[in-house]
């Protein structure tokens, strides 16, 4: 390096350098300077000179320094940084200059208009570098204008409509110019290129001297290819993988070209296939051989025929090949170019039908060589079998009466073509005699190539059937109609033997058959015994353990019940807490049979007033689930307790801490089984967890609905008392006949009547005896003892249709007083007693025709079940009224509310309530109650108990009558409306008058006047209430309307509830997602006024969610209906007692 820039070459090789790199400089600035001229945009953008002109200042920089040392010696690393540095700056503003030049968006001419026009030629500007200037493109040699107009299309003589275009020239260089130079630039102005010194030397002839790079090339490291570079070829499907016996996969052509060892490894083609290729890759041709001498005429087969206009006649044919038919070509299949594959499972047998097919061309290429015939002295050589390619066109023998003729000279052929695999076809020759001799064949015609080919085939395998042998047999439709024909086997050889033992192993087969058959049924029948006695044995001890657990449950009830009866009045002074389980225990078939199950059970959602004792908290158990809406509407019903009590609509409270509202889990468990809450409740642990967990440290009891078994195994889990009796007492008192007992000990009145009737005779001589002796009765009732809500009660109008009523009543007449004797009443029990029979068939209905068709099917129930045959009283005008009672630990029996009922679908029926009741006196009410409450006392019963009486005027006395009807041992619906209505109201009922008193409206003090004479004083406030109330509203319409919607309309017409009044409308919601059933509470200042709002608020309801067309099921219309009634009976009693 340093002998290269010795003093001696420094003046005249650095000027040289400098001057080279500043006469490039001008030539590039020139060169781009009218580049960007003519193409620059119009954004502002750097052009070329203004980044060059920093590289020649940096250029002449470095020439001055060079020239101010002229008298010293240059530095080699002063030199080599300034070369440095002034390579860093050439690649930075090269770098610059290169991102500007390629993000310019560049036009390239229209390629369409130098296509089709003639006069527009693309002339190139070519640029001289040395010259520093471009060639004028005016000055371009004619002849190469010639050259570029013959490039383009000549136009038609005729085909000139359109204006030829003048020539448009580019100015510039070319793009392919501007390419050229910009690679030229950048190998330049890069010093590390290997163009660098090669470029220079080209265009400027400058040698520039070799410098060693002292930057050390960092070695390139290749990333590794990580997974997979091809596609994954297709294997054998799971399914195949595990059963080998399913049909293989269809094989595409994409894996057929993977090749057969492919196929292999991927289980495509099963390992043990059999391939065969096709076209086969072993090329077969016909060998040269000896010419035969042939002592006899070759025989003449069936397949000649098939060679149209060809002679077999050696003599004729003159040993000319070229006469012979052109063989077709072998036809192709269609999945040549795939693999085929066969298994022994895949092997087809030839049929029938494809015997009459013509031959293939692969069986005619034998005839192809010319036939020439045998010397007679000479014996035909054996000869090789040939392939399926040359085999002759059939060889073809017979066998008569099971026996080939092995004489014949067709057969003589077939053994000479096949004496190399005679052994197996031998083998099968045998089974083919055996079969037609069997079956007394008289002839049969065989194909010798398919025997041999069945040869080949079951030669190390199993034996042919019958099929596989038919398959080679010409006349196969005549064997098979023989050997189809029955008893044809018989007729062979040893035929009578054959009959013989087949007939020896039928009789066998039936009787071991028969044996087996009864050997297994009684091995069934012992089996069935076994599994029986099994289950019987299961169930027994199951039982014996139910036994003992319900025994426990009693137990434990009853000892419970003893230390609720000594702490009763204690802890009715102390704060506790009321689980609630409106459930009702009723039979299975009463449960499947009530609609909407669910639904009835929560009638008594108004239970949750009972919070309106300071010290009570509840926990209501819900038989269904409650929406959000429905829990909103509960929770404001109750926060009007301190707005009630003051009369101030805004004085409202959160009573959410006094209540909680509780489903069972188990209701999504069983939502087809119509089962107890207390079913329910029984198979729902974590709700029994959470109720054991508010009950904890605070004294408890249960107060369920009708009483069931379950009720015993919820509280002993709880270990809370239940305020009701035994479930077993329960269910004998609540029964029709249970009932008549405790009216009978009571010493109440009861209509004439007849219980415990299980037997048809039994009830014909009681209703004929009770027809006897009360002869003015018209309608007898007939009523099942599990009958519940008057849903088993059938009916007969026996004065109507009895022929001697009308002499029963004279002879009544006759005798007077004597009637009564049992003497007098014989003939007419005689008489009635034959009739009854055939008035009851007749005559006698039950209520409830959905749930009983007719009068049989009632009286199979009645007979099953058990009843009691009852009067109804021998009046035009009736009142039921509900009485509801408690009887507390300690024995002590409270009237809790009584009122008069409403009747809907049935007058057996209670569809609503009007309390107080204002039919009876209140002191022979409070009578009859007591003694029926102290007949229940005496039987152990306690809790809660509802009484319904019955009360008319007598028309020979012109006495009120009160009959004792049915008791029911629950809490009922009317109570818990009744708690409702003490509720909102805020009142009390006093049971000495029976009437339902509010405190009075708070008095606002008012100035004080002078009263004038004569002037009375302001009459006191009205305190009484009258409240009708009902939880059986129902009308399909109201699922259409939401709850929200369904207030408003209310809200619209005036219905609602006046809380300093104490009057007005309150509902209870039932069902939160069906909406068809409501409950509804009136209360007013009187009974007419009470009536007649309930009346019309059903009416208005009525008519705004139903149209003429959309009516929907409801029973409001025979509510009105009868609320109507009541209203006439209540104005004429009114107007009596003012005209008394």
């Amino acid at each position: 390096m340093g002998d290269l820039w010795g003093n001696s070459e420094r003046p005249t090789l650095l000027p040289k350098l400098t001057d080279t790199y500043q006469d490039f400089s001008q030539r590039e600035i020139k060169v781009f300077t009218q580049d960007y001229d003519n193409n620059s945009d119009r954004n502002g953008h750097v052009k070329m000179p203004v980044l060059l002109q920093g590289v020649q200042d940096d250029i002449r920089v470095l020439r001055e320094q060079i020239a101010n040392n002229k008298g010293g010696t240059i530095s080699i690393q002063d030199l080599e940084s300034a070369l440095v540095k002034t390579e860093e700056g050439l690649q930075a503003k090269t770098e610059q200059v290169i991102n500007q030049y390629n993000n310019q968006v560049r036009t390239l001419p229209n390629q369409e208009a130098s296509r089709f026009d003639n006069n527009v030629v693309a002339i190139e500007t070519t640029w001289d570098m040395r010259n520093q200037k471009s060639a004028d493109p005016r000055k371009i040699s004619a002849h190469i204008l010639g050259r570029e107009r013959m490039r383009q299309p000549q136009a038609s003589r005729n085909n000139a409509l359109l204006p030829k275009r003048q020539s448009v020239q580019m100015p510039g260089p070319t793009p392919g110019q501007q390419t050229k130079h910009m690679l030229t630039l950048r190998a330049v102005l890069d010093p590390q290129s290997n163009m660098n010194r090669q470029t220079l030397n080209a265009n400027f002839g400058i040698q520039l001297p070799l410098i060693n790079s002292k930057q050390t090339s960092k070695p390139a490291y290749s990333k590794p290819i990580i997974g997979s570079t091809i596609e994954p070829l297709a294997v054998l499907p799971k399914a195949n993988r595990v059963d080998a016996q399913l049909a293989p996969p269809p094989i595409t052509e994409e894996d057929a070209r993977k090749g057969i060892m492919s196929l292999i490894e991927r289980g495509l083609i099963p390992p043990a296939a059999q391939l065969t290729l096709d076209p086969s890759p072993v090329r077969n041709r016909i060998a040269p051989l000896h010419e035969p001498q042939v002592r006899h005429r070759p025989p003449q087969t069936e397949a000649v025929s098939l060679l149209s206009g060809v002679k077999l006649d050696p003599a004729t044919m003159k040993h000319d090949a070229s006469k012979m038919p052109a063989v077709p070509p072998h036809p192709k299949s269609a999945s040549s170019s795939i693999t085929e594959t066969r298994t022994p499972s895949a092997k087809t047998r030839v049929t029938s039908s494809s015997l009459r097919q013509v031959k293939t061309p692969a069986t005619l290429k034998t005839y192809e060589m010319p036939i020439q015939p045998l010397p007679k002295n000479r014996e035909p050589p054996p000869t090789t079998p040939a392939s399926g390619d040359f085999k002759q066109l059939s060889h073809r023998f017979a066998i008569q009466n099971g026996r080939t003729r092995d004489s014949s000279s067709e057969f003589i052929a077939f053994k000479q073509h096949y004496c190399l695999t005679w052994g197996s076809i031998v083998t099968m020759i045998k089974h083919i005699e055996k079969m037609l001799t069997s079956y007394a064949v008289p002839v049969a015609f065989v194909n010798g190539d398919r025997l041999a080919d069945l040869a080949m085939e079951f030669e190390l395998e199993r034996p042919p059937t019958e099929d596989d042998l038919l398959t080679v047999i010409i006349n196969r439709e005549d064997v098979e109609a023989l050997i189809g024909r029955p008893g044809r086997r018989f007729k062979g050889p040893r035929g009578k033997d054959l009959a013989a033992t087949r007939i020896q192993s039928s009789w066998r087969m039936f009787k071991d058959r028969s044996e087996y058959l009864e050997y297994r049924r009684r091995k069934w029948a012992s089996g069935v015994i076994a599994i029986s006695w099994i289950m019987h044995v299961k169930m027994s001890k199951v039982k014996v353990k139910l036994k003992v657990s319900r025994e426990e449950h009693l137990e434990n009830f009853r000892r419970r019940a003893r230390k609720l009866a000594m702490s009763w009045d204690r802890i009715k002074q102390h704060r506790r807490t009321v689980i609630h389980i409106p459930s009702l225990g009723l039979s299975q078939d009463i449960r499947d049979s009530i609609n909407e199950f669910g639904i009835r059970q929560n009638t008594q959602m108004a239970r949750l007033c009972d919070i309106r004792d300071p010290n009570v908290d509840v926990i209501f158990v819900s038989p269904v689930p409650l929406s959000e809406e429905t829990l909103q509407y509960y929770s404001k019903l109750l926060g009007l307790k301190s707005a009630v009590e003051s009369g101030v609509v805004e004085d409202q409270c959160d009573m959410g801490e006094k209540y909680k509202i509780i489903v069972p889990e188990a209701i999504k468990s069983f939502p087809a089984h119509r089962m107890c809450l207390s079913t329910l409740l029984k198979y729902s642990p974590r709700t029994l967890k959470r109720i054991k967990h508010l009950i904890k440290g605070c004294d408890a009891y249960i107060v369920t609905g009708v009483p069931h078994k379950d009720d015993l195994s919820v509280a002993d889990y709880l270990d809370v008392p239940i305020l009701s009796p035994e479930p077993e007492v329960a269910h004998l008192y609540s029964t029709k006949s249970g009932c008549k007992r405790v009216f009978a000990s009571a010493g109440v009145e009861v209509p004439p009547s007849e219980f415990d009737v299980y037997s048809i005779g039994q009830l014909h001589e009681c209703l004929a005896q009770l027809v006897t002796e009360n002869l003015t009765v018209k309608r007898w009732l007939f009523k099942l003892d599990d009958c519940y809500d008057g849903r088993g009660i059938g009916y007969c109008d026996i004065a109507e249709h009895l022929e001697c009523y009308q002499w029963a009543l004279k002879e009544s007449r006759r005798y007077g007083e004597k009637w009564n004797k049992k003497w007098a009443q014989e003939a007419a029990y005689i008489k009635i007693h034959a009739e009854i029979a055939d008035v009851l068939a007749k005559y006698a209905r039950p209520v409830h025709e959905e749930l009983y068709e007719d009068w049989s099917k009632f009286l199979d129930a009645f007979l099953s079940q058990g009843g009691v045959i009852e009067a109804t009283p021998p009046s035009d005008s009736i009142t039921s009224l509900t009485v509801d009672m408690l009887i507390e630990p300690t024995g002590r029996a409270n009237v809790l509310c009584m009122g008069d009922q409403i009747h809907a679908e049935t007058p057996f029926s209670c569809w609503g309530v009007s309390m107080p009741q204002s039919s009876v006196e209140p002191d022979v009410l409070n009578a009859v109650c007591k003694k029926v409450a102290e007949a229940c006392k005496s039987r152990g019963i306690i809790g809660y108990l509802s009484v319904d009486f019955v009360t008319f005027i007598d028309s020979k006395t012109n006495d009120q009558k009160l009959w004792a009807l049915d008791l029911s041992l629950h809490y009922s619906d009317s109570l818990a409306m009744f708690q409702l209505m003490s509720y909102v109201s805020n009142g009390k009922l006093d049971l000495s008058t029976h009437t339902f008193n509010v405190p009075p409206p708070p008095q606002v003090q008012k100035k004080r006047r002078r009263r004038l004479a004569g002037q009375d004083d302001e009459p006191p406030p009205n305190t009484s209430r009258y409240a009708v109330m009902s939880t059986r509203l129902l009308h399909t319409n109201l699922a259409v309307v939401h709850y929200s919607v369904f207030f408003q309309m209310c809200r619209a017409h005036g219905i609602g509830y006046d809380i300093k009044e104490k009057q007005g409308t309150v509902f209870t919601l039932l069902d939160s997602f069906n909406r068809e059933h409501l409950g509804m509470l009136t209360i007013g200042d009187n009974l007419q006024g009470a009536l007649a709002t309930f009346a019309r608020n059903m009416s208005v309801i009525h008519q705004e969610i139903s149209a003429p067309n959309m009516q929907g099921e409801t029973n409001f219309k025979l509510a009105i209906t009868d609320i109507e009634s009541i209203l006439g009976t209540t104005v004429e009693n009114a107007e009596d007692t003012e005209a008394e």
